[in-house]
C-alpha cells in the first residue's frame, strides 16, 4: 500500500498544480473592483419571459449586453438554476451565454457569465471571500462583484463568478478535454428510478447498476459514464487503487476546506452535492468547489440529525464522518493513515493561514467597505444596511439564523487549535539545497544531490522530482544514514542524489516529511510553487 500512496503524490501534483495560484487584480475578475454590467432587452416583460423560460427548460432570452463599456450583441440570458430561484422575486441570479449568437464573442476566454444573488449571505463576502482561500490551497474559481442594470434600471449588486467551463479548465488542468460531472441538486433525487438506491446523491456510494449515476449526475463534457462507475466502484472494493481513479491530494483539499469553513452545502454536508468532477489527462478525476454562498455556516445540516446551533457550528468535528460509510470519499481516504496525516495537514495548513492569524476578518472587512456604497443603492437586495453592517458579528434572520463570518471563525479557530489532532506540530523542513560544484574544483556537477535539514523527529523524508513540466512527479525517499550526500548518519540532515537518465539539465523538486500525525512539505506552497535548479547553475 506504501507504495501506491506515494506514487499518489506523485501524480496529483503532476495535473491539478499546471497553473500557479491565479488572485489577480486585473481584468473581469479583478478581486478588489466592482464590474459594470448592462443588459438591455428589446422586451418591457422580460422579467415574466425569464420566468417563464427557467420555469420550462434552458431556453434564453435575446439581449444586448455591455460589460464595462464593452458591447456585446445577441447574448442569450437566463435566471440560474440555483437553490436561490424564485417566480417574479425582484432578484434572481443570472446566467448569460456570450456566445449564444456570435460564437466568437467571449470574455478573457470565457463564453459565460455568471452573477449569483448571494442568498443567505447577508455580508455578501461568503463567495468572494472563500473562492479567494480556496484558491490558494486547489484550482478554484474566481469571483467579484459586479454591478448591474437591466434596461435602464438597476437590478442590483451580485457575485460575478468565473464560469467552469473552457477557459476554467484549461488554465486549471492544461486541457477541457475530459468527462466533466456535476453532483446534481437534492430536489432532483425523487427521478431515481426503481432499483437504483435512493437519496444518495453526489455521495458516490457504489450502485451495481451503472445507469443510476445518470440521475445523481449531470454530465456537462464528453462521455466517461463507465468512468464515473469505477470510481464509485474502486471506493468501495478496492481503495487500495484509489490513485488510479482520484486526485487524492486535491480531494482532500477540498474536504479540509470544507471543514475548517464549515462549508455543508457540499459533499461535506446533508445532500453530498454542490460540487464537480473533473477527469484529468492522466484519468483521474479531480473535485471541484461548487458555489459558496452558503459557506461559513449557512448551510447547517451534516445530514446526522437535525440543522447545528451557532456552538456546535463552531466547534464541528475535524474529523466528521470519518466513520460515515454513506459518505464513503470521506471515510474511504481518512482510513488510510497517510492520507488521514495529509487531511489534517491541509486542516491544520488553513487554519492557522486563515483563522488563527484573523487575515479571513481583514478580508471580510475590506471587501464590505468595498461594495459598501453599492450596496446600499441596490434597490432589490436581500438584507438591510443595519444587517449587513452586523453580519460579521452578529447572527441574522429570525428562520434562517446567518451566523456572522467572525461570530463563527474566531471561537472556531479556538476550538480548532486545541483539538487534540491539530495541537501536534508537523515536521520542520529547513535549509533545503541542492549540492554545487565545490569552488575551485575542476569536477563538473551530473547529478542532483538533495540536502535538507528536518526536524521533530520525521518518520520519512521524500523528494518528489521531474525534470520537464510535462512529466509527472518522482519519488525517492531520503536518507539520513550517511550514505546519501546527507553529512554524518542521524545529524538531522537528509539527502538523496538523482541522475538524470537522458541527458536531462533541468530539475524541479519539492520534499515531503512525515512526522507520527502530521506531514510538512518545503515549499509549502507546493501545490503551485517548486524548488528548480539546472546543471548549468551548479557548475557555475
Amino acid at each position: 500500500m506504501r507504495k501506491i500512496i506515494l506514487l499518489f503524490t506523485v501524480c496529483s501534483v503532476a495535473f491539478s498544480a499546471l497553473t500557479a495560484q491565479d488572485n489577480s487584480n486585473t481584468g473581469f475578475y479583478a478581486i478588489d473592483s466592482i464590474q459594470e454590467v448592462n443588459i438591455r432587452f428589446a422586451q418591457d416583460n422580460w422579467q415574466y419571459l425569464l420566468d417563464s423560460l427557467r420555469l420550462n427548460g434552458d431556453g434564453m432570452l435575446l439581449a444586448d449586453l455591455e460589460v464595462n463599456g464593452q458591447v456585446y450583441e445577441y447574448v442569450g440570458v437566463r435566471f440560474r438554476k440555483s437553490k436561490a430561484f424564485k417566480p417574479e422575486s425582484k432578484r434572481n441570479g443570472l446566467y448569460i451565454k456570450l456566445d449564444y449568437i456570435n460564437k466568437n464573442q467571449n470574455i478573457e476566454g470565457h463564453s459565460h457569465i455568471v452573477l449569483s444573488d448571494a442568498l443567505r449571505d447577508p455580508s455578501m463576502v461568503r463567495e468572494v471571500l472563500g473562492f479567494e482561500i480556496a484558491r490558494q490551497y486547489m484550482p478554484a474559481p474566481k469571483a467579484n462583484y459586479a454591478q448591474v442594470s437591466i434596461n435602464g434600471g438597476l437590478y442590483g449588486l451580485m457575485v460575478n463568478l468565473e464560469p467552469l467551463d473552457e477557459g476554467f479548465l484549461n488554465r486549471n488542468y492544461g486541457s477541457s478535454d475530459g468527462a466533466f460531472f456535476s453532483a446534481r441538486p437534492h430536489d432532483y433525487y425523487e427521478r431515481e428510478p426503481k432499483g437504483c438506491l435512493q437519496g444518495i446523491g453526489g455521495s458516490l456510494q457504489y450502485d451495481p447498476n451503472p445507469e443510476c449515476n445518470m440521475y445523481r449526475f449531470d454530465l456537462k463534457a464528453r462521455a466517461g459514464w463507465d468512468d464515473l462507475q469505477r470510481l464509485t466502484r474502486i471506493l468501495k472494493e478496492e481503495p487500495g487503487k484509489i490513485e488510479q481513479v482520484l486526485d487524492v491530494d486535491n480531494t482532500l483539499w477540498m474536504l479540509a476546506f470544507n471543514n475548517v469553513l464549515v462549508n455543508l452545502y457540499s459533499y461535506t454536508g446533508k445532500f453530498s452535492d454542490n460540487y464537480h468532477l473533473y477527469q484529468l489527462p492522466s484519468g483521474q478525476f479531480t473535485p471541484i468547489l461548487g458555489d459558496l454562498n452558503f459557506a461559513f455556516g449557512s448551510f447547517k445540516n451534516t445530514g446526522v440529525g437535525s440543522d447545528l446551533k451557532l456552538k456546535q457550528l463552531q466547534e464541528l468535528d475535524p474529523m466528521l464522518h470519518e466513520d460515515n460509510i454513506l459518505k464513503p470519499l470521506i471515510s474511504t481516504l481518512l482510513q488510510e493513515p497517510k492520507y488521514r496525516k495529509m487531511y489534517l495537514s491541509h486542516l491544520r495548513r488553513i487554519l492557522y493561514d486563515h483563522l488563527v492569524s484573523g487575515k479571513y476578518k481583514q478580508r471580510a472587512e475590506a471587501l464590505q467597505k468595498l461594495i459598501q456604497t453599492a450596496f446600499i443603492s441596490d434597490p432589490n437586495k436581500y438584507y438591510t444596511f443595519e444587517q449587513f453592517n452586523r453580519s460579521l458579528t452578529e447572527t441574522i434572520g429570525q428562520h434562517s439564523r446567518i451566523p456572522g463570518l467572525v461570530q463563527l471563525l474566531e471561537k472556531r479557530a479556538d476550538f480548532l487549535k486545541k483539538h487534540k489532532l491539530l495541537i501536534v506540530y508537523p515536521p520542520e523542513i529547513r535549509e533545503v539545497k541542492v549540492l554545487g560544484r565545490p569552488k575551485y574544483s575542476s569536477t563538473r556537477v551530473e547529478v542532483f544531490q538533495v540536502q535538507a535539514k528536518v526536524d521533530r523527529l520525521p518518520k520519512r523524508v521524500y523528494l518528489m522530482y521531474r525534470f520537464s513540466e510535462d512529466q509527472p512527479f518522482r519519488s525517492v525517499r531520503m536518507r539520513d544514514d550517511g550514505h546519501n550526500n546527507d553529512g554524518e548518519a542521524e545529524d538531522g540532515i537528509y539527502g538523496a542524489t538523482i541522475a538524470p537518465q537522458s541527458g536531462e539539465s533541468r530539475f524541479e523538486y519539492y520534499l515531503v516529511a512525515e512526522g507520527q500525525e502530521m506531514i510538512s512539505y518545503a515549499p509549502a506552497n507546493y501545490m503551485w510553487e517548486r524548488y528548480h535548479t539546472t546543471l548549468e547553475e551548479l557548475n557555475h
